[in-house]
């Protein structure tokens, strides 16, 4: 008989174009059986962010079943290395060599360990014992003059180079992939998102909504993309949740149970 994996996971994302945008550029990708989520948001202006979001997801898609942490590693980086030789092809054929390309976060789980890998500037949080740490650095100007010493880090998100990122799948012949690995533990939420989140919400709001939940992903879900749309979001919003559970749920959705509350937003929420 094989022996029970330590840990198992529930999720939910949801992708949502925003208040202003005409075409949704992100894209996101829920696979709890594989232990692999992914969030893309797309470069390069209509028709062209959409296919390089989509291409990126659809190739981790077709990851197959990993038969070790090694494995899964170098799965998902020659995933992303191929897609990035594509979408060279593809500006150079289709889009007079215009960039086109994609931001990406990838969260594995294997065993008891975790990976975050990422290019560009969606992020990944952990939300442990009720602190809220961000997983990834951002790959953007700002992030660049945060480093820097040249702004405050609260100010970021009003700098006029705020959408300036320096890395994404696609833009440059040579990828380069940041990458983290960590230990699991019960209890840790996960939050994947494209900017058009993290730039409407606060990480104090994103900590809260996150312990709000009770462990509910789609309830996380539904509340961070209620609250970016109730601030007019001006771009796409993207979320992905994931709960490290130690034993395997009673449904068999992969997500948690309870009921779905009508308002997702607690009732002593206060709204900036």
């Amino acid at each position: 008989m094989s022996e029970k994996p330590p840990f198992q996971w529930s999720s939910a994302g949801r992708s949502h174009v925003g208040m202003v945008r005409a075409i949704n550029e992100d894209a996101c990708l829920v696979m709890p059986e594989l232990g692999l989520w992914a969030v893309a948001d797309g470069m390069g202006g209509h028709e062209a962010g959409d296919v390089a979001s989509q291409m990126v997801i659809e190739s981790l898609q077709q990851i197959p079943p990993p038969s070790d942490w090694n494995d899964f590693l170098i799965s998902v980086r020659s995933c992303l290395q191929n897609v990035n030789q594509r979408l060279r092809e593809e500006s150079a054929h289709r889009y007079q060599h215009r960039t086109i390309g994609s931001t990406v976060v990838v969260l594995l789980t294997y065993d008891t360990q975790c990976a975050c890998l990422w290019v560009g500037d969606s992020r990944i949080y952990r939300l442990r014992d009720g602190q809220l740490q961000q997983m990834t650095r951002d790959h953007s100007h700002v992030q660049d003059l945060v480093d820097q010493g040249l702004i405050a880090a609260e100010d970021a998100h009003r700098h006029p180079l705020a959408n300036v990122i320096t890395r994404a799948v696609g833009s440059t012949d040579e990828l380069r992939i940041d990458e983290a690995l960590y230990p699991l533990q019960t209890g840790d939420m996960f939050l994947l998102c494209s900017d058009g989140l993290n730039k409407t919400v606060s990480d104090e709001e994103i900590a809260r909504l996150l312990a709000n939940s009770r462990h509910n992903c789609q309830e996380a879900v539904k509340a961070f993309i209620h609250l970016a749309l109730m601030r007019d979001a001006s771009d796409n919003v993207t979320t992905v949740v994931v709960n490290v559970n130690a034993t395997p749920l009673a449904d068999g959705n992969g997500d948690a149970g309870g009921q779905t509350l009508a308002n997702p937003i607690p009732p002593d929420w206060y709204m900036q």
